[in-house]
């Protein structure tokens, strides 16, 4: 740019440099440099729309997760979720971003009107003297209307009254602090459509608050122009402004404009010793005072125009008008051609540094922000897929589990049911050959009851119920001592064994629960349920005297010991203890001597007595029985053995009644209970038996029940985890999916933001 200057000024003046001016204007503009701070604002605007999205998506996904599952923690939901509020915050920022140029100088050394030549109108109020009282800031309007807004009030105002509020010589005069946002339509200045807000200040020569004028209102400018009078030179005053501003800003971009430097038209034979005494003094500030750039940079932000001239030439062309039309002092094109230069540089330099102030930090938060929220997904899909692992192992244990206890169940059960199936019918076996000895045993058992008898009636009753009771009592009481202690062993060690075989198929905290299935009690002990009374019921004892050697007794008694006798060969040849008649029992009595009976009797005469015993049926004791016996007996054996016989049937006769006394009564009334209960317990032998055999299947099987629901309840815990399981898997799955979905996401983002660096910041970070 300063050689272009250079070889303009050795051009000469007028016609030959217009077209050039004219032409180098409008290449400029449409090529404003302004146009990559707008293009970088669109670019990082759009980035942000992005990853706002991004966040909130990130934030609803992991405030959704459930937290039973572990895999992601408070402090990371909290980081995330604050990024949401935080990168609205950055948007927020980004929307109202612009280039911010602030003008500082002395009183009247024509701030405004630089302003003002570059708006190419004249917006705020300039003229000699002290004229602008408080900050003026020019923006661009979306509307294409022009207001202005100040700090007291919201309220649109016409722009012409900025001369009335912001002059100092109003007598409506704002706080020189305070500032008035001047609203100028875009399409009316290349600069204001291309986001820059221009900022008039008061003199700093006219106040003491500067440091609140660079707190309120310098902290975020892009740059700074120091508009000096290029009649005097750089004054202390200035100085310490920037002095102030550099303690605050790190390295501010300020440019030096040497305003009124038409003057020099009247001292041309001095303009280059002028210029170079300024440049020196400019560039020894900017180098060696604030140290902000290096002399070459320095030389380049050091300008020599005359705003006024701009401004009315710029106006003139509005007008239709040549640029040079009017009261221009000589070198006035060169002037201008600076002054383009100035508006080149600057608008290079804004832009630059608008990008980096405006656009470094948000985009290195931006980075920050995916960084983290990958960093998060990355650490949430590596928590995922390792319990993901951990589940299908443990999933897999419990199918294995599973399965083995279902399998082990049926086998299990096949055994205990043989097993059951085979105690069942030892136990009815035992129990059966048991009740038959003691059917056996019965006349001993009765013999030992000693209640006094008497053959009244009323003392009866009572003595059969206590003998049933003896009898029941005995009964059950022989078959226990036979028979309980064993088959209680038996049922305890099935039990046990069931307990051992099902327990081996629990988990170690049902273990102690399975044995607690077995009672807590005394060894099981089967009740033999023999209730006399009601067995006996039908019970009729025959106490009345008969003679054991009369007739009919001793044929009865011959009929009834060989029925015996071939009841018993029958037994002795097949014995079965599951039948349910037992062997016919003869009271004892049938034991005694039998009278000698001649083998050589006939046959005539056997069936002469059968014909005697039916008819002695007919009529027992009759005397018809007794004439046709005795003519008989003459006949055969002749009348004195008959007499010796008769004599000594007579004495046993005797004997026999002299000797039936209660005791007498009592033993034969226990012969017939003997033989009455023999018979009734042979009947009841198989449901006895049966019954027994039900009682002990029904104990093993109560058993074997319980401890099946055991594991029932285990399998069926078993299943629930499974399920359970393969939920959380899908979960996992799910989570794991939407994690890597969302890190990829945030690497694209990533991505999206270096791309923005290389295009606009050069790379920087």
């Amino acid at each position: 740019m300063a050689a272009y200057i250079n070889r303009t000024l050795m051009s000469g003046d007028g016609p030959a440099i217009r077209g050039p001016v004219l032409s180098s204007d409008m290449k400029y503009k449409d090529c404003s440099p302004l146009q990559t701070f707008v293009s970088a604002k669109r670019k990082i605007n759009d980035i942000f729309v992005e990853i706002s999205d991004f966040v909130q998506e990130t934030a609803k996904y992991v405030e959704a997760i459930d937290r039973d599952e572990k895999i992601i923690h408070k402090p990371e939901v909290e980081l995330v979720s604050g990024y949401v509020s935080k990168v609205r915050a950055i948007q927020d920022i980004l929307s109202r971003n612009h280039m911010k140029v602030v003008f500082f100088g002395r009183t009247s050394n024509g701030k405004s009107s630089v302003i003002n030549a570059m708006l190419r109108d004249k917006v705020l109020p300039s003229g000699i003297g002290h004229t602008t009282n408080c900050f003026l800031q020019v923006e661009g309007s979306d509307n294409g209307e022009s207001y202005l807004v100040t700090e007291a009030s919201p309220e649109k105002q016409n722009v012409k009254s900025v001369s009335n509020l912001a002059h100092a010589l109003c007598e409506e005069k704002l706080n020189e602090n305070e500032l008035v946002r001047v609203f100028w339509p875009r399409d009316k200045c290349l600069l204001l459509r291309d986001d820059v807000v221009l900022v008039d200040s008061p003199g700093i020569d006219v106040t003491p608050n500067l440091d609140d004028w660079i707190d309120k209102h310098c902290l975020d400018a892009d740059v700074f122009v120091l508009v000096v009078n290029a009649e005097s030179t750089l004054m202390v005053t200035e100085k310490n402004f920037f002095h102030k501003v550099s303690t605050k800003l790190s390295k501010p971009n300020i440019f030096i404009l040497n305003n009124r430097w038409d003057a020099s038209a009247s001292e041309p034979e001095f303009l280059e010793q002028v210029r170079a005494q300024h440049t020196e003094r400019a560039v020894d500030f900017l180098t060696k005072e604030l140290k902000v750039c290096s002399a070459k940079e320095a030389k380049e932000r050091i300008f020599f125009v005359s705003a006024k001239e701009v401004l009315q030439a710029r106006l003139q062309e509005q007008k239709g008008q040549q640029l040079h039309s009017g009261a221009l002092a000589e070198g006035f094109p060169t002037r201008y051609l600076e002054f383009q230069g100035f508006e080149e540089k600057f608008e290079e330099c804004i832009s630059k540094s608008a990008i980096q102030t405006k656009f470094h930090q948000h985009s290195k938060r931006g980075k920050l922000v995916a960084d983290d929220v990958k960093n998060v997904m990355e650490t949430v899909h590596e928590r995922a897929q390792q319990q993901k692992t951990e589940l299908m192992n443990k999933k897999k244990e419990v199918n294995d589990k599973l399965n083995h206890t279902e399998q082990q169940v049926q086998l299990i059960t096949i055994e205990m049911k043989k097993k059951i199936h085979h105690m069942v019918e030892d136990v009815e076996e035992k129990v059966s050959k048991a009740l038959y000895e003691e059917i056996r045993r019965l006349n001993v058992l009765v013999d030992e009851f000693n209640q006094p008898f008497h053959s009244d009636p009323l003392v009866l009753n009572v003595y059969k119920k206590e003998l049933h009771s003896h009898v029941e009592s005995g009964l059950d009481s022989n078959l226990r001592g036979r028979l309980s202690t064993a088959l209680a062993m038996n049922i305890d060690n099935s039990q046990r064994e069931m307990t051992d075989r099902m327990a081996s198929l629990l988990p170690p905290q049902k273990k102690q629960l399975s044995m607690t299935v077995l009672p807590k009690r005394e060894p099981f002990e089967i009740l033999y349920r023999i209730n006399c009374d009601n067995l006996c019921s039908d019970f009729k004892e025959d106490l009345e005297f008969r003679f054991s050697w009369g007739i009919v007794s001793l044929i009865q008694r011959f009929v009834g010991n060989k029925d015996k006798a071939n009841a018993i060969a029958l037994q002795n040849y097949n014995y079965t203890p599951m039948v349910s008649t037992p062997p016919a029992i003869q009271p004892s009595n049938m034991h005694s001597t039998i009278p000698f009976i001649d083998s050589s009797m006939s046959a005539d005469d056997w069936s002469v007595i059968s014909r005697l015993a039916m008819l002695s049926s007919i009529g027992s004791q009759s005397t018809m029985g007794g004439l046709l016996i005795g003519g008989v007996l003459l006949k055969t054996v002749g009348w004195r053995i008959i007499l010796v016989t008769g004599a000594v049937y007579g004495c046993l006769y005797l004997y026999e009644r002299l000797t039936w006394t209660n005791k007498a009564k009592e033993r034969l009334f226990k012969r017939q209970y003997v033989d009455h209960v023999s018979r009734k317990l042979g009947v009841i032998v198989d449901l006895t038996s049966a019954n027994c055999s039900h009682q002990v299947q029904q104990e093993l099987v109560r058993t074997f029940a319980r401890l099946c629901q055991l594991v029932d309840e285990t399998t069926t815990e078993l299943r629930d985890e499974n399920n359970t399981l393969t939920e959380r898997l899908e979960y996992l799955e799910t989570a794991a999916s939407a994690t890597k979905i969302l890190r990829n996401k945030a690497i694209y983002v990533a991505k999206e933001l270096a791309m923005f660096d290389d295009a606009y910041l050069g790379g920087s970070q």
